[in-house]
């Protein structure tokens, strides 16, 4: 293919092959600046050499502020977060890395980009820099999380409102080191919301340390948490690091932080004020950067209270509290995270099975007071017991079973009355699986209603019309 220039005087024209044109700097650089996508290259030394109009109105830096210097001094930190693969020198080689990040502009707003990175070579193939293009995924995420029109984020299932506020959240906290305390009950999924603000920041391509404060003895406990020196103790016969120098770069997730030893309190207050510990038995101060991410099933202020947990340390954890909700007042989300674990079991070999609309009647009805935990046991039990293709109310586990033959079951067939349940059922036709739906209820709960009234549909619907 062939492009004819006019020349300077105007009178004659050039063809110039397009592989030509795209090799001249000038044209490259006007096809790059055109671009939706931010682009921008580097080489082995971070050296800027690139940066195109897009990245400009993505990141809020100017061409001129950015091109010649290392990318780390520019921005302030790593661009990429603990994902750079720079940052201890540069590599022997690089292919092709994909990943989404959280950054902040120059004047400090949050923009969450996609970016697609890979490795630049000479005409010898020798490995001289990279090229990454990127784009602003913020208002989009943004706008998918408000209109619910998202059924999974950072590894966390669900589509309430409830818990599409979480996502929110969790984007909120990926441009800040901030620490957060998590609460809520057992089975929520606490872990998962530590991790998943662990990935969405900056620090998601270093470590991520998970501690069990009320797992651990309390006579290793700081042991496992600072470290220890060889000859500090009977049975110390080597140095060893501890969960926050195992975290540096990284995150430390303390869960049932509650379960911490007064003396353990102290110790872990210091760390969170000076980033400084000494391991058990030596000398030598020890400097870490990590966040801190508590969480606990108990209330931490109620604790406080009752003097259990000391006052500074409770406003030092808890700078930025999230409460997950307990399932129960998720239940719209049971049908996905069911889907969702029986998907999982068959990826792991299991044979795939669905669930009967009676069996997710009746789950949709249960309490849970496990929470999430309970009812992927509960999915685990039942893919067990039915040996076919479909979950039936009798593969169930006993608790929900009880619930379906409890006369007078307590919960949300409290709330239904005459007038929502003919409301709901003129608006969904007659359909009573819909209006359960509409109504916030298991269909089975729908049916007992309907039993403990004594009244019929058609009746319950010629009472909505007058």
């Amino acid at each position: 293919m062939a492009i004819a220039f006019p020349q300077p005087n105007g009178s004659s024209m050039k063809a110039l092959t397009l592989e030509q044109l795209m090799a001249d700097k000038r044209n490259l650089e006007h096809i790059l600046d055109n671009l939706l996508e931010g682009i921008i290259a580097h080489d082995k030394e971070r050296r800027i050499l690139f940066f195109n109009r897009a990245a400009e109105k993505i990141t809020g830096y100017s061409k001129e502020e950015v091109v010649g210097r290392d990318c780390h001094e520019v921005f302030g930190s790593p661009f990429c977060g603990n994902r750079c693969s720079f940052c201890s020198g540069p590599p022997d080689s690089f292919s092709h890395a994909g990943y989404t990040i959280n950054i902040l502009t120059k004047n400090g707003e949050p923009r969450c980009i996609e970016m697609s990175v890979s490795g630049m070579r000479d005409e010898s193939g020798s490995f001289v820099g990279v090229l990454a293009a990127f784009r602003d995924m913020t208002d989009f995420l943004g706008l998918k999380i408000r209109l619910g029109e998202i059924s999974h984020f950072s590894g966390i299932i669900g589509q309430d409102h409830k818990i599409l506020s979480i996502f929110e959240q969790i984007r909120e906290l990926a441009t800040n080191d901030f620490p957060v305390h998590i609460f809520g009950e057992t089975g929520t999924g606490k872990e998962l919301v530590a991790t998943a603000i662990h990935n969405e920041s900056r620090r998601g391509g270093g470590p991520f340390v998970p501690v069990n404060c009320g797992a651990l003895p309390e006579g290793l406990l700081e042991s496992e948490l600072f470290g220890h020196v060889k000859g500090a103790f009977s049975g110390a016969i080597r140095d060893k690091k501890g969960r926050f120098e195992l975290a540096h770069t990284g995150t430390i997730f303390l869960d049932e932080v509650t379960e911490l030893p007064k003396a353990m309190q102290v110790k872990l207050l210091r760390v969170l004020q000076e980033g400084t510990f000494e391991r058990v038995g030596g000398e030598e101060t020890i400097k870490v950067d990590v966040r801190i991410i508590s969480a606990t099933n108990r209330d931490l202020k109620s604790e406080m209270e009752k003097q259990n947990f000391r006052e500074d340390l409770y406003y030092r954890l808890n700078v930025v509290p999230l409460r997950l909700p307990p399932l129960r007042e998720r239940k719209n989300d049971i049908p996905l995270l069911a889907a969702h674990f029986l998907q999982k079991a068959t990826e792991c070999g299991q044979k795939a099975a669905n669930l009967s609309q009676d069996a997710l009647s009746l789950m949709m009805d249960y309490s849970w007071p496990g929470n999430i935990r309970e009812l992927q046991n509960a999915i685990h039990f039942a893919l067990v017991k039915s040996r076919g293709s479909v979950i039936r109310p009798e593969d169930l586990p006993l608790e929900l079973k009880a619930r379906e033959n409890c006369p007078c079951p307590p919960g949300p067939s409290r709330k239904l009355n005459k007038e929502s349940v003919s409301a709901a059922l003129t608006q969904s036709g007659g359909n009573k699986s819909k209006a359960a739906k509409l109504l916030g209820v298991g269909r089975a709960t729908l049916y007992r209603f309907l039993d403990d009234e004594k009244m019929s549909q058609d009746t319950l619907l010629s009472h909505a019309g007058t």
